[in-house]
């Protein structure tokens, strides 16, 4: 089926915005205000508190720091207790209730008690042990409301590790630790719950999710969805490849893949079955671009900020090492979509029926300002704190510019619920990332785990880096990114430092593989989400993601053995020929991934043009000379058949 299949008139690319519960109060205000509208005005309130809370503390200075994460974590707590039921899909029950006393009565010790809490840690009280052991299963248990039981199991495997390690085998074992040690390490210090993730959701990641949730309220989302559809849409495979640009943008805001699927793919995949793709394929194109998102600059979801942490480089620099890898990743998936049409003999949407690029530039080109602001203002040497106080005001004040993107005090409010409520998930992964990471620093497992591994692969790098990868995939099943990179940063990454791997290509090859877990069967779960919206089959829509996803299973192989790409070493010109031909080679790989390059492509074929993406990405001079061939001459083979089939048409015409 072709363009001409879709009705008449303008495409509607509009995103719809859910409801907040302060929306809801304000325009059901004549409603009886009973027990269940108090709650829901309480949890409004709540969510709206902890974003006002951590945009004051971002613009004007934070608290101590056990205090300022103390406080980011129990009030967060309280808010997933009074949101996510014990038991899902059911109502808020007398567990419930006593959970949230036991959340108050925590909060109101730890926070009246800090100082006193922190003097003495080391040397804890009984009073210190209790209220510790109740918040580490507070932690837990909100976890589990939030990621599954997956996450929460993982953090009571490690706490369980850590007190009874004399009965693990092997290298694996250690002497054990006592449980009055592990709570006060986990409790009263910076180095368990409260260390380096809950240090970043604390203060830039969470900022940044508010903002997030103000970039899309105003019309951002809008306008990167309008924008991709503008310059895309009327080209071969336009629907697709509007879909990767439109998801990608967005993505890069939410920071979510599965959110950011149920977001665009509403009216993406619906579209693109309209103009004739098939089920599987649409969803799977969504779930790649979403997915893809959090790969790329400037925003890259969550996870960023935590690794410029771990690695101790600016936030700002890394973002430019990734730039590279996340551009060829979008740009295979592209190609692949590309091709796909041109082999399916698909066309564009009309003109006429898209938005106008340079109107939607014109309009609402202001809205894309608070992003570059962010980029610049750390680039002068700001903070991203700082950055994101600014960016969340600049935002604001950029939507009065016109009428359609105004933000009202409503708007602001439920912006403000929004986003507090977005970082829930995030902030409990966080909590038991730390005792996860306390466990390692307390056990020394980091280094027991790096030997283990580097002996089963025998030294070899690639076997290494293939196990690494496959741990990478399974610890990023089911639960966020962040939790799977922060696990790996410290199990996965040492373990390919001390092969010679770059350090800032060992922690994005880690990132990247937990990246692709939420396309990756058993548990795929953005592919899952889209095959939904699709009405398709989920697993075969994993498998067909997978595929159109391939180069972001194939790019970190390639920068772990020549880290150019991340622009780790080498000179400019080198830095160049390592880009030039890393594109190229994209070119190729997506023509063995759709056997189509200026026509169909046999096994062959297929088997020299997956030879020559190969040859190009090697290091070396050589491996570019043997690919640059390969690829000349198979284009050349099929330019020329494509000819003669042409004239032999026109000889029958």
């Amino acid at each position: 089926m072709s363009a001409d299949a879709v009705n008449a008139g303008k495409i509607d690319t509009t995103i719809e915005e859910q409801p907040s519960y302060a929306e809801k109060i304000w325009k059901d205000r004549k409603a009886k205000w009973n027990g269940s509208r108090m709650i829901v005005l309480l949890i409004s309130l709540l969510a709206i508190g902890l974003s006002v809370f951590h945009i004051y503390t971002a613009g004007f200075g934070t608290l101590p720091s056990w205090e300022q994460r103390s406080i980011h974590v129990l009030w967060a707590m309280l808010l997933i207790f009074l949101l996510f039921p014990f038991r899902k899909g059911k109502s808020f029950g007398i567990i419930d209730v006593v959970v949230v006393l036991l959340t108050v009565a925590t909060a109101g010790y730890m926070i009246g008690q800090a100082e006193a809490i922190q003097s003495r840690q080391g040397n804890i009280n009984s009073t210190d042990m209790l209220f510790g052991s109740l918040f580490i299963a507070l932690v837990l248990e909100a976890t589990r409301r939030t990621n599954g039981i997956l996450m929460a199991g993982i953090g009571v495997f490690f706490l369980v590790y850590t007190m009874f390690g004399q009965f693990f085998p092997g290298a694996l074992a250690h002497p054990g630790i006592r449980y009055e040690k592990m709570v006060d390490h986990m409790f009263s210090g910076t180095l368990g719950i409260f260390s380096e993730p809950i240090y970043v959701s604390s203060t830039v990641l969470i900022l940044f999710v508010i903002f997030g949730s103000f970039l899309m309220r105003s019309g951002g989302g809008q306008f990167f969805t309008d924008a991709a559809f503008g310059l895309l849409g009327n080209k071969t495979g336009g629907p697709a490849l509007s879909s990767v640009g439109s998801s990608a943008l967005v993505a890069t805001i939410t920071g979510n893949g599965a959110a950011n699927a149920a977001i665009t793919g509403s009216f993406t995949i619906p579209l693109m079955k309209k103009l004739g793709y098939n089920k599987k394929f649409s969803a799977a194109v969504e779930a790649v671009a979403s997915q893809g998102g959090q790969i790329m600059p400037p925003i890259m979801g969550a996870s960023v900020f935590i690794m410029a942490e771990t690695v101790g480089i600016p936030y700002i620099q890394l973002v430019l090492f990734a730039l590279i890898p996340a551009v060829i990743y979008f740009f295979i998936a592209g190609m692949v979509v590309y091709f796909h049409a041109k082999r399916m003999k698909m066309a564009g949407i009309p003109k006429e029926q898209l938005p106008d690029f340079r109107i939607v530039l014109l309009k609402q080109g202001y809205l894309f300002l608070p992003i570059l602001l962010i980029i610049g203002l750390m680039i002068y040497g700001f903070s991203p704190m700082k950055a994101g106080f600014y960016a969340v005001i600049a935002t604001i004040v950029l939507s009065w510019i016109r009428k359609a993107t105004r933000m009202n005090l409503l708007d602001i409010l439920a912006a403000l619920e929004s986003g507090a409520r977005s970082a829930l998930t995030v902030i409990a992964a966080c909590a038991t990332a730390g005792i996860i990471v306390g466990s390692v620093s307390l056990t020394g497992l980091g280094i027991t785990f790096s030997r283990f591994v580097i002996d089963v692969a025998g030294q070899n790098l690639l076997l290494l880096l293939i196990l690494v990868a496959a741990a990478s995939i399974i610890m990023g099943m089911g639960m966020p990114t962040v939790s799977a990179y922060v696990i790996l940063a410290v199990l996965g990454a040492p373990a390919l430092i001390e092969l010679g791997v770059n350090v800032v290509a060992a922690h994005m090859f880690v990132f990247y593989f937990g990246v692709l877990s939420g396309l990756t069967p058993p548990v795929a779960i953005t592919a899952y989400t889209t095959a939904g919206i699709a009405g398709a089959d989920p697993f075969k829509t994993a498998l067909y993601s997978m595929k159109i996803g391939l180069g972001g299973f194939f790019v970190p192989f390639i920068f772990a053995y020549n880290p150019v790409l991340l622009m780790q070493g080498g000179s400019t010109g080198e830095i160049i020929l390592a880009i030039g031909s890393a594109f190229i080679s994209c070119v190729f790989f997506a023509a063995a991934l759709e056997a189509y390059l200026f026509g169909e492509l046999g096994s062959f074929k297929r088997s020299i043009s997956i030879l020559a993406a190969i040859f190009l990405v090697m290091p070396g001079v050589y491996g570019d000379i043997a690919g640059l061939a390969l690829a000349i001459g198979l284009v050349v083979w099929q330019w020329r058949l494509r000819k003669t089939s042409m004239e032999e048409a026109k000889k029958i015409i």
